[in-house]
C-alpha cells in the first residue's frame, strides 16, 4: 500500500527563475502568481522570475517567494493528478507554513501574508545582530552538540545523518567550525545567510510573529502536519500558533520528523517547491522509499508520469 506525504521547501531553496517556466506555460500557475501579487501589493512574481539576486535573497522576499512557488507546485500537482491523496505533510522551517496551508489550517493569502511578515521580522533580527550559520558534514550529533556548547552556538537544523547546521554569533561560528574540523568533520562550511536563524539571536522576531499569527484564523489540519520543533503532528490551533512561534529560535528536527513518518508507514514522499534539498535528505535517511519532486515543468511531467506508472 502506498502512503504519501508532501514535503515543502524551506529558505535557502530560492533561485532566480523559480516558478517562471510554470507561469509561462500553465495558465493556472500564472493565475496564482497574479493572485499573490494582488494580495501583497507588489510584484513578488517578477522578483522570483528575474531577481535581482540582492532582492530575492532578502528574507522578506525569499520566504514568501518560496511559499508561493511551493504552493503553485502543490496546486498544479492536484490539477494534473486529481486522484492523488496525501495523508501527511511537513515543511522545512518556513515550509511548515506551506504544509499547514496545504492541510487547510490557513488560507493561501493568510499564509502568504504571515510568511512575508515572518521574513521581515527575522530580517530585522538579522540586522540587529552579527549572526551566521554553518553546515557540519560527517560528525555525529553528540560531537556537534559538544562543539556547540564549547563555542557558544546552537544546533539549528538536524537534517539527515551526517549533515547538521549550527547557528550563532559570527565569531563563535568560526570557532565552532575550527573545533568541528579538529574533531574529524569532513567539512565545516559557513553558509551564505543573512543571520543566525533558529537560534536565540532571532528572539526579537518571536513576539512580532506571535502578534501576526493572532490575527490569522487557524483551523484543524485535514491531515497530520509535522511540527519542526517536536517532530510530531501538530494539534489544534492554539498549539499550532505556539509551535510556529517557538520554531523561530528552536531547532528544526527534520531527520526525526521524517523518521516519524517512516514509522507511520509512509513510503512515498513528494517534495514541492524550488530545489531538491529535501529529496536529498530523504535519500540519506531512507533510500528505499519513493521520492518525487515538483519544482518546474520537467519535474512535474516526470512526477505525473511516475505517479501514473505506480497507480
Amino acid at each position: 500500500m502506498v502512503k504519501t506525504a508532501l514535503l515543502f521547501a524551506g529558505q535557502g531553496a530560492q533561485t532566480i527563475g523559480m516558478g517562471r517556466d510554470l507561469a509561462e506555460t500553465i495558465p493556472t500557475a500564472r493565475a496564482w502568481f497574479d493572485r499573490a501579487n494582488a494580495a501583497l501589493g507588489y510584484d513578488l512574481a517578477t522578483i522570483c522570475f528575474q531577481g535581482p539576486e540582492t532582492e530575492l535573497t532578502k528574507t522578506e522576499h525569499a520566504q514568501p517567494g518560496i511559499y508561493l512557488v511551493s504552493w503553485v507546485a502543490f496546486q498544479l500537482l492536484r490539477e494534473r493528478v486529481p486522484g492523488l491523496t496525501f495523508a501527511a505533510a511537513a515543511g522545512l522551517s518556513l515550509g511548515e507554513f506551506t504544509a499547514l496551508a496545504a492541510a487547510g489550517v490557513m488560507s493561501f493569502e493568510d499564509g502568504l501574508s504571515v510568511v512575508r511578515q515572518r521574513g521581515r521580522f527575522m530580517q530585522e533580527a538579522c540586522d540587529a545582530t552579527r549572526g551566521s550559520m554553518a553546515a557540519i558534514i560527517g560528525l555525529d550529533m553528540e560531537v556537534v552538540k559538544a562543539v556547540c556548547a564549547e563555542a557558544g552556538v546552537e544546533l539549528a537544523n538536524l537534517n539527515c545523518p551526517g549533515q547538521l547546521v549550527i547557528s550563532g554569533e559570527a565569531g563563535c561560528i568560526v570557532k565552532a567550525c575550527e573545533l568541528a574540523k579538529a574533531r574529524g568533520a569532513r567539512r565545516a562550511l559557513p553558509l551564505a545567510v543573512a543571520g543566525a536563524y533558529h537560534s536565540r539571536l532571532m528572539a526579537t522576531a518571536k513576539p512580532k510573529l506571535r502578534a501576526a499569527l493572532a490575527a490569522v484564523p487557524l483551523n484543524l489540519p485535514a491531515v497530520p502536519v509535522i511540527a519542526n520543533v517536536t517532530a510530531k503532528p501538530h494539534g489544534g490551533p492554539s498549539e499550532i500558533h505556539s509551535l510556529l512561534v517557538e520554531q523561530v529560535t528552536g531547532s528544526v528536527l527534520w531527520e526525526a520528523s521524517m523518521r516519524h513518518l517512516l514509522t507511520e508507514g509512509f513510503n512515498r514522499f513528494i517534495e514541492l517547491g524550488p530545489g531538491t534539498a529535501l529529496s536529498g535528505f530523504m535519500k540519506r535517511i531512507d533510500s528505499s522509499v519513493q521520492i518525487l519532486n515538483v519544482a518546474d515543468v520537467p519535474s512535474i511531467e516526470a512526477t505525473v508520469k511516475a505517479l501514473a506508472a505506480s497507480a
